[in-house]
């Protein structure tokens, strides 16, 4: 069984006091349930205030960033490396979201060497994938995303790649309030765990956990997680207000 999980991105959003305020707010929510992981991902300033609020309140939720270089260190302006995420108790780094790949320049192959680098270091790498809309309208969604967990996963190992969680978040579907449909959302899911198991084999494919994300809300959230291929969310707007994160975590 794949344990789902929830992630929170925060994006360029909340100050250290109000991110350390919004997961005491979650846990109050939360707290006790063990069916799901819960994992928020605050902007680099603020982790140490939730870290330190989850640390105080012996709170059983992830935390992660939302990018990394894959150096552990050097000249490399405004980055941040491994190695510091790991001294402020981060777990979990979402890697090569739309945003970053689109407005920052990203490249599939700087995808895999954070990928390669989270996992050397011990952290988790949520890997992000997913098509425009204009691709999806030209018939391009299986060519796109499977090329890019190809090259996310180029020649990564198999016991590293089973750490990996994989994203599947359609660009079209991000900030839009347009989900894709669960059947839909489910297919590339299922595309996705298929193109893993042909880079390695089925028993990894069916181990790995594949999240969805594109205005996921309370109000799909079931659905959504009702699909066989589907294994959490990878979560924006609605990461930012405690009790509809908390609904999302506590799906039914």
């Amino acid at each position: 069984m794949r344990k789902p999980i929830i992630a929170g991105n925060w994006k360029m959003n909340l100050t250290p006091v109000e991110g350390a305020a919004l997961v005491e707010g979650i846990w109050k929510e939360i707290a006790g349930q063990d069916a799901v992981e819960a994992v928020v991902c605050p902007p680099f300033v603020d982790i140490p205030a939730v870290a330190a609020a989850i640390e105080k309140g012996s709170m059983s939720i992830g935390l992660g960033a939302q990018n990394m270089h894959w150096s552990e260190s050097g000249a490399f302006t405004g980055e941040v490396s491994p190695t510091m995420l790991l001294a402020l108790g981060v777990g979990y780094v979402i890697i090569g979201h739309s945003e970053r790949r689109q407005l920052f320049g990203e490249t599939d192959q700087g995808v895999n060497r954070k990928v390669g680098s989270a996992i050397d270091h011990g952290l988790v790498p949520i890997m992000c994938c997913g098509e425009t809309l204009k691709q999806r309208e030209a018939g391009q969604t299986e060519d796109v995303v499977t090329n890019q967990v190809k090259c996310g996963f180029f020649e990564l190992p198999r016991d590293k790649a089973a750490a990996s969680v994989i994203a599947y978040e359609p660009i079209w579907a991000i900030g839009t309030g347009k989900a894709a449909t669960p059947a839909d959302a489910d297919e590339v899911c299922g595309l996705v765990r298929r193109t893993v198991g042909e880079l390695y084999d089925d028993d990894l494919a069916e181990g790995m956990r594949v999240q969805y994300g594109g205005s996921v809300s309370p109000s799909n959230v079931d659905e959504l997680m009702s699909m066989p291929n589907i294994d959490g969310a990878l979560v924006g707007g609605a990461s930012l207000k405690a009790p509809d994160f908390a609904r999302l975590v506590k799906f039914s």
